[in-house]
């Protein structure tokens, strides 16, 4: 996930109250409902029967199930997606599918009971509050060491970030994924990915004027005034949507702050582009509020899935067994490495290699918070979806995303989420006593992380005469260190998996999401993940089939 926001100022009242519950990037200070009757979404149309038997079976619809879904279909082969969240097609009391950042409510948070911010403070007022236990569509996965971000819904992470789709620089990518030739996908799979997510650019013109990028503008003034490269980056929103938001001719999104729990209107996620056009061939289905829990060989080939149907609150409906010629795994990296650790400890996936669990990594996420002077104002208004960096990965090992903080009141704050040249790489592991599976991430380890952002942001504090904000993460603490948006690893390619993501020692079991991907991408990782599987497909296409 890459960058969280709030809504734009409609107010020209602001009380102390309502300074504190509409400041952040990610937070909800406002008062949580309850779940009416009437906004339950209704169930998935059919969702798939026990017994039933499926030529494909691809476990989550993110980036990598996505492409793998449409690329099978349209090759004539039918295919069915499991989804552990919700199909988000059905509007709430508020006329709305999905919440909006400063008001979580049950739609908000996967399964808990209160809400675990990524900025947890504001001016010493703790920000979290109770919510309904729902299946929400945020994630906040805690693994003691590490708080791990996910959507969940049809579209999986593509619901919940910023957006933010940028294409690794070449001279990176032999550190992103060795063993993957770098001329095939600069010149064939990042382009694909770029043209089915909807990827464009901002209208720089209009970028240099509108009031909702005044913060963006700040940021590079900065970042140049240090010597830093200031990079635009391009986005999924719809631009000509956001014109129309700024213009007050359309419902606003992106300037409503609307990003972390869900965008109603100008973000392209997943179910606009790869999905849409997956389900429009007539070959694929999906269903919703189903949980994969085991995937076992037949005797005579193929596999059986056991899986769980979901209510609302995480309880079991049903559970399920169907069989499948071919399984592929697109959970996300934490959900693939998970299932997939578990069944080799436990002896239903015995001969997978043991490189499974290994090489997780955060992507070298940390954030951070700059008070600016009052002759840099960053403006009322900001745009939830970012458009530009400061790129010192080449000299400082990090990149750091300009990203919002539209409260709706002026705070002279600049906000960055920086992905960072972070060596450490945890594993998953089964701990038979608990039951579960765990990860063996080290708090200390985002140390390195934080050096590199620092690179970046001492220099300018020093040039500009600032300080770092200490009142977002806890009491004066300056570095979001606790957690990732973008989790990557734990199934690596060309290691537990071959060079294309088959899986050793199953014909027929495919890993196609960012499990895949070493634990580092330079930038945020969307592109990159549906790059990579638009590689794999293909191949698996021509030579499995």
């Amino acid at each position: 996930m890459d960058d969280n926001f709030l809504q734009s100022n409609k107010s020209s009242r602001v009380s102390r109250r309502g300074f504190i519950a509409g400041t952040s990037s990610i937070i909800a200070a406002a008062g949580l409902s309850g779940v009416p009757a009437r906004a339950r979404p209704a169930a998935a149309a059919a969702p798939i029967a026990g017994g039933a038997h499926v030529p494909v079976l691809v476990i989550g619809t993110g980036y990598g199930g996505a492409v793998t879904a449409l690329r099978l279909a349209e090759a004539g082969v039918p295919v069915h997606m499991i989804e552990m969240g919700m199909a988000w097609d059905t509007q709430g009391p508020d006329g709305k599918i999905f919440a909006n950042t400063t008001a979580p409510d049950y739609r908000s948070f996967w399964l808990r009971t209160r809400t675990k911010q990524p900025i947890s403070n504001f001016l010493g007022f703790p920000l979290d509050k109770d919510v309904p236990r729902y299946t929400g569509i945020l994630d906040a996965e805690d693994f003691g060491g590490i708080l791990i971000y996910q959507g969940r819904g049809v579209g999986g992470g593509s619901l919940v970030n910023g957006g933010m789709a940028v294409t690794p620089r070449r001279e990176n990518f032999g550190e992103i994924l060795p063993s993957v030739d770098a001329g095939e996908m600069y010149s064939t799979y990042y382009p694909r990915a770029n043209t089915g997510l909807g990827v464009t650019d901002v209208d720089p013109a209009w970028w240099e004027a509108t009031d909702c990028y005044q913060y963006a503008r700040v940021g590079r003034k900065h970042a140049q005034r240090s010597g830093f490269p200031f990079v635009f980056v391009p986005n999924v929103y719809d631009w000509d949507y956001m014109e129309r938001e700024a213009a007050g001719t359309v419902p606003e999104s992106a300037l409503a702050g609307e990003v972390l729990y869900g965008n109603n209107h100008g973000k392209k996620s997943l179910q606009q582009t790869y999905l849409a056009r997956a389900r429009a061939t007539g070959r694929v289905t999906i269903s919703p509020l189903h949980r994969v829990t085991s995937v076992a060989p037949l005797p005579a080939g193929g596999y059986a899935v056991g899986m769980d149907q979901l209510d609302t609150t995480g309880g079991t409906v049903a559970g399920k067994t169907v069989t499948a010629d071919r399984v592929f795994f697109a959970a996300g990296s934490a959900g693939t490495s998970k299932l997939l650790t578990r069944l080799r400890a436990t002896g239903v996936l015995p001969a997978l290699n043991g490189e499974v669990g290994k090489g997780w990594g955060d992507n070298g996420n940390v954030m951070c918070g700059r008070a600016n002077h009052l002759w840099d104002p960053t403006g009322k208004l900001q745009s939830a979806m970012p458009t530009a960096g400061i790129d010192n990965w080449a000299a400082g090992g990090a990149f750091a995303e300009v990203a919002p903080l539209p409260t709706g009141i002026e705070t002279y704050a600049s906000f960055y989420l920086s992905i960072t040249r972070n060596p450490h790489r945890a594993r998953f592991s089964w701990n038979a006593e608990a039951s579960r599976v765990d990860l063996d991430w080290q708090a200390g380890w985002k140390q390195p992380a934080i050096d590199a952002a620092k690179t970046i942001f001492d220099r300018i504090n020093a040039k500009e005469g600032t300080i770092y904000r200490t009142d977002l993460f806890g009491a004066y603490k300056i570095w979001g260190d606790h957690l990732t948006y973008h989790p990557l690893g734990g199934v690596v390619l060309n290691k537990a998996t071959d060079n294309h993501g088959r899986l050793h020692g199953y014909p027929g079991l495919y890993v196609m999401d960012g499990s895949l991907i070493p634990g580092n991408a330079s930038v945020n990782p969307f592109v990159t993940i549906t790059a990579l599987a638009e590689r794999n497909i293909e191949r698996i296409i021509a030579t499995d089939l």
